[in-house]
């Protein structure tokens, strides 16, 4: 299904698709999708938390590839509000790697002036989990490179609902009328209020879904998706969505 899809590209995207990477058309916010850690492990007759131990080192030449290209802002989709419906041992051993990734690559995070981003809701995470990321967090605060934004414990849905809930707040103290809701707005009360919408969204596995991922904010993204499974990901994958990003003409609605 997904070659029927990748088929769907321009002939000009596909012939360009090793083009030299334009730096002064970079994507300035890239999301991904990172899928395909279990069927990955499975493929090699490996347990599926094998396949999130594989995935958790393609993280690392993410951030340096996005960094060295000058993406402002990369946002890692971990974990979302439906993988707690996973075997109780796989979602522990998850809840585990942020801490595991964060105390072996925080130092070079320091060190390439990344600074260290959440969204999602944090009440429900492990106390050890929460603990790992706030101190990278507090760590990187004051970088300016690089934000890593991990998405975890996130669902767009969730994340839409509680925005309104706070507009509709809002509106019943008198603070604000219902003719002031406007997409700014709404913007206003998610959890990217202080980032740009993704310019580029990634999504590895052959899936082609959003899987409750910023359904507000990819209203107008670029999608590149890839058969290739997320422990395959290569730098060189990211190079060609960056390239098939710089051929297309956005333009949100106009001619």
């Amino acid at each position: 299904m997904l070659e029927k899809f990748s088929n769907w590209k321009s002939k000009a995207e596909q012939e360009k698709k090793d083009e030299p990477i334009r730096l002064d058309n970079v994507p300035k916010h890239v999301a991904i999708i990172m899928d395909g850690n279990g069927r990955w492990a499975k493929k090699r007759g490996l347990p599926r938390i094998a396949g999130h131990r594989e995935g958790m080192n393609v993280i690392n030449k993410m951030v340096r590839q996005a960094n060295s290209l000058g993406v402002e802002v990369l946002t890692l989709y971990a974990f979302s509000t439906e993988n707690w419906k996973r075997p109780k041992n796989e979602v522990d051993f998850l809840m585990r790697l942020p801490e595991r990734y964060l105390s072996v690559e925080l130092p070079k995070l320091i060190e390439e002036n990344v600074k260290v981003r959440l969204m999602g809701c944090k009440d429900s995470l492990p106390t050890h989990t929460i603990k790992a990321v706030d101190n990278a967090i507090e760590k990187t605060k004051e970088n300016t490179g690089l934000i890593l934004n991990f998405a975890l414990n996130y669902g767009s849905r969730d994340e839409i609902v509680t925005a309104i809930q706070a507009i509709a707040t809002k509106v019943a103290e008198g603070k604000i009328n219902p003719s002031d809701v406007s997409n700014t707005l709404v913007s206003e009360h998610l959890m990217t209020s202080e980032l740009r919408d993704p310019d580029l969204l990634i999504r590895t596995s052959g899936e082609i879904r959003l899987s409750n991922f910023m359904l507000w904010q990819l209203a107008y993204t670029e999608f590149w998706f890839t058969d290739v499974l997320w422990p395959d990901f290569t730098e060189q994958h990211f190079l060609e969505a960056v390239n098939v990003y710089q051929q297309r003409t956005r333009r949100y609605g106009g001619i």
